[in-house]
């Protein structure tokens, strides 16, 4: 099974090889068999001894948190290497790229888990959003929104969350099928997104309209440049 997150290593310095051929093999074992993995499934992956993540790490719990950071600084170095791209492009080349598979399918278990690696995952994630949705309105690209935070942090757990529950009609995922299932979602909700986004569903405002009218919401939409 491919490495997820691939690191340079020095051979030269052993302790580190070890702790990292450990928390690489944890994070791919966390994402295709979930967190409650045993520590021997993880030290068999990395093909050392169970009592070498007691030595580095101490307990799973203390594993775990080190994986978050290293798939949170990842995310946010590939996010930085793309600066433009959104975050559910961003998705997408995870999900294609082989050697990043492992490392979305972390993200998801993350996030679904409710822990708080997920929670920063997904506050992470947001926040990206919000930014480069702010240009596009500035842009014309896309509409002001009465609520613009809400807007986008309403999209991105839809986008997440859909994803989820996408991913758990394929029980016997593996990092070797991984790119395949995640083209075949793609492929089945990129057309209604983009109609849903493109055209809406309503056929016109009225059930908006008495929203707005219900709880008082008069204000017009937002422009970030106002």
């Amino acid at each position: 099974m491919r490495t997820a997150v691939m690191t340079s290593l020095s051979s030269q310095n052993l302790e580190l090889t070890a702790r990292t051929r450990l928390r690489n093999a944890a994070i791919e074992c966390f994402a295709i068999d979930g967190f409650d993995v045993s520590v021997r499934t993880i030290a068999s992956q990395a093909a050392v001894s169970a009592g070498l993540i007691r030595h580095h790490f101490g307990s799973k719990d203390l594993l775990r948190e080190e994986c978050d950071a290293a798939v949170l600084t990842t995310l946010r170095e590939l996010k930085s290497a793309a600066v433009e791209m959104p975050s559910g492009q961003l998705m997408e080349l995870l999900a294609q790229a082989d050697e990043y598979g492992g490392l979305l399918l972390y993200i998801l278990r993350s996030v679904r888990d409710g822990g708080s690696g997920g929670r920063a995952f997904l506050e992470h994630m947001i926040a990206d959003a919000q930014e480069y949705t702010r240009k596009a309105i500035d842009t014309g690209l896309l509409k002001p929104s009465h609520d613009p935070e809400a807007r986008v942090r309403y999209l991105v757990m839809q986008g997440v969350g859909g994803m989820i529950v996408a991913l758990s009609r394929y029980p016997n995922i593996t990092m070797d099928n991984f790119s395949a299932i995640m083209s075949e979602i793609m492929a089945d909700m990129t057309l209604p997104q983009l109609e849903l986004y493109s055209q809406g569903l309503f056929a016109d405002s009225s059930v908006f309209d008495e929203y707005l009218r219900a709880t008082g919401r008069t204000d017009r939409p937002a422009s970030t440049q106002s």
